[in-house]
């Protein structure tokens, strides 16, 4: 595990002079909570990193993207009702980032109740899938944890003006390819490691 989030963490409390047990008072957290994010064993979610960039006076976006990095393996999801795509597009997504946990699924609410329980950096959704909409799981994803990258995956080009209205990270065309989605990781909001080189770093 790289304690990307953890050691700079530590530096940055240092370099205000504040021990662990007053940047708790400051956050309103047990120190105990601190030393755990300190020492690798977790990693705080969006709300508590918002209010430490605010008690460390260090930019929100630097501790979001210092937390992706410290996730060796990052979630990645695709979610699709059509199960050929689906399978297709897991293949995609493994080639391309080999270091990457994937889980693919076919039920919008198994997608749900799978990023309650994991930090997932990027999902990979389709926009029409019966009578679900992709557009709603990515306000639904982006509700559990902000700093999810979201792509559109569609053979509709004209849902492309709505998708972005979501903020999104990115919109592709099916099929998914391994260069489309290379290409597409440079571009994500916020960038995570992919075994050691970040997703801005790939070639």
């Amino acid at each position: 595990m790289k304690y990307v989030f953890s050691d700079n963490l530590r530096r940055l409390r240092e370099k205000k002079g504040l021990s662990q047990k007053q940047l708790g008072d400051r956050m309103f957290v047990n120190h105990s909570t601190i030393a755990r994010w300190e020492n690798g064993s977790r990693l705080p979610d969006a709300a508590m990193i918002i209010r430490l960039s605010k008690c460390l006076g260090v930019d929100t976006n630097k501790l979001f993207r210092l937390a992706a990095q410290s996730e060796e393996n990052p979630n990645v999801i695709m979610v699709d009702d059509s199960k050929v795509i689906l399978s297709d597009g897991l293949a995609v997504l493994e080639e391309v980032m080999p270091d990457a946990t994937i889980t693919g699924f076919v039920w919008p609410n198994e997608a749900i109740a799978y990023a309650r329980l994991n930090r997932v950096a990027l999902a990979v959704l389709d926009i029409e899938m019966g009578s679900s909409s992709g557009l709603d799981l990515c306000r639904t994803l982006h509700g559990i944890n902000p700093t999810t990258n979201v792509v559109f995956l569609t053979a509709y080009a004209d849902y492309s003006l709505d998708a972005w209205k979501t903020e999104a990270s990115g919109f592709l065309l099916k099929p998914l390819t391994p260069e489309s989605m290379r290409e597409q990781l440079k571009k994500l909001r916020y960038p995570f490691s992919l075994g050691g080189r970040t997703s801005e770093q790939l070639d």
